[in-house]
């Protein structure tokens, strides 16, 4: 009797063991749980999104930049920075990507320089469109 209970115990346990790693094989990359107090990297993040141009993904590690890595503006160095840091082909011209994305609404001119160069934030639509539109 003893036994019985015991081993009806034992297979609980393994029963939620097993559904634990069953729903932990469905998930998506961009679902897979990630510990709260470690920030995706870069190649990590692009990972998450849809992206199928250097537009996309100047503005996506723009966004990056500011809510990830919690910069107040970026400029052309910390773009290149980033790209390099994701592993990803850097742009031919990312002041282009900079300035399509401008007209497009997504970025903005920073009020202040950074580093003697021009700065960029993301305006309101810009962090919309990366949270929602680009959802894998």
């Amino acid at each position: 009797m003893i036994n019985d209970q015991k081993n009806e115990e034992r297979l609980v346990q393994l029963e939620a063991r097993i559904k634990k790693i069953e729903d932990s094989l469905s998930l998506s990359p961009s679902r897979l749980p990630i510990e709260k107090d470690k920030k995706l990297s870069p190649k990590e993040f692009l990972i998450t999104k849809k992206l199928t141009s250097d537009l996309q993904k100047t503005l996506a590690l723009g966004y990056y930049l500011e809510c990830i890595e919690g910069m107040k503006s970026f400029n052309v160095a910390d773009l290149m920075r980033i790209f390099r840091s994701a592993k990803e082909k850097l742009p031919t011209n990312i002041n282009d990507a900079v300035n399509k994305n401008i007209k497009q609404g997504f970025l903005m001119e920073a009020a202040e320089k950074k580093g003697d160069k021009k700065a960029w934030v993301l305006t309101s639509t810009g962090e919309r469109h990366i949270e929602e539109k680009l959802k894998s």
